[in-house]
């Protein structure tokens, strides 16, 4: 599977996977939903995310 909104960069956040370069990685939103976060709270949380980014974070 080829990921459009999933970024790894070794110059940005360890190269850790990150949203669209954006400083938020996969794994906080991740947890969030493990937290039993909805997407609107998670959404409020971080502005900059989308639906779709969200989305594909939790592809297994």
């Amino acid at each position: 599977m080829k990921f459009t909104r999933i970024i790894i960069n070794p110059n940005q956040m360890g190269g850790i996977p990150c949203i669209r370069g954006l400083r938020i990685p996969v794994a906080t939103i991740v947890g969030m939903v493990a937290d039993g976060m909805s997407e609107e709270e998670i959404l409020q949380a971080f502005p900059d995310l989308e639906h779709e980014d969200i989305k594909e974070s939790l592809v297994p």
